[in-house]
């Protein structure tokens, strides 16, 4: 149990690291310094303890067992750059359905996605894991069409052109939006 706790505790630090630094990179630090605190709550961090396997999410370990995650259903209820928490009821079909995010929720979702495959894909990672890792699951997944297309065109540029450019492109992005704001 020890082993879990160490090694729970340090996977989910060094993978927020690796969102904070890219965040950075970005130009979003105020998201990657607030990413994913909620992991060290009780709800989050003990789930990830228990089930810790180090090479895959706890949550999924979970699941296999209990058929869901507690840890997952708080977490992605109070973290804004997961897809799922921008659900809304939907007067139209009387259902829940997706919701257009932000541009810096997308962008940090990006920044998880990208620094996950790096922590859970070790040696194996290259530019293109995270676009082949969201492929696998592209016909499951209930996302706006439109915050969709931005994370599929940021994760193929990532695959094609690598990191720098990547990171380039989303600063032109967010310069533009504020331009747009009139913010300066």
């Amino acid at each position: 149990m020890l082993h879990n706790l160490f090694g729970h505790f340090i996977t989910i630090t060094r993978h927020r690291h690796k969102v904070i630094y890219h965040c950075f990179r970005a130009g979003i630090p105020l998201r990657g310094l607030l990413h994913d605190l909620s992991k060290y709550s009780p709800t989050e961090f003990i789930e990830g303890v228990r089930f810790y396997q180090g090479d895959r999410s706890p949550n999924e370990k979970a699941r296999d067992i209990y058929g869901y995650s507690l840890a997952w259903m708080h977490h992605k209820g109070r973290n804004r750059h997961h897809f799922e928490y921008w659900t809304d009821y939907s007067k139209r079909t009387h259902q829940n359905e997706p919701v257009k995010m932000p541009l810096k929720y997308v962008i940090e979702m990006f920044c998880d996605r990208v620094a996950a495959s790096k922590i859970y894909g070790g040696k194996r990672y290259n530019d293109s894991y995270a676009l082949n890792y969201y492929n696998n699951r592209k016909d499951v997944r209930r996302i706006h069409p439109e915050t969709a297309e931005l994370l599929e065109r940021l994760l193929v540029m990532l695959s094609e052109h690598g990191e720098s450019y990547t990171f380039a492109y989303i600063r032109k992005l967010l310069k533009e939006e504020k331009h747009k704001k009139g913010e300066k």
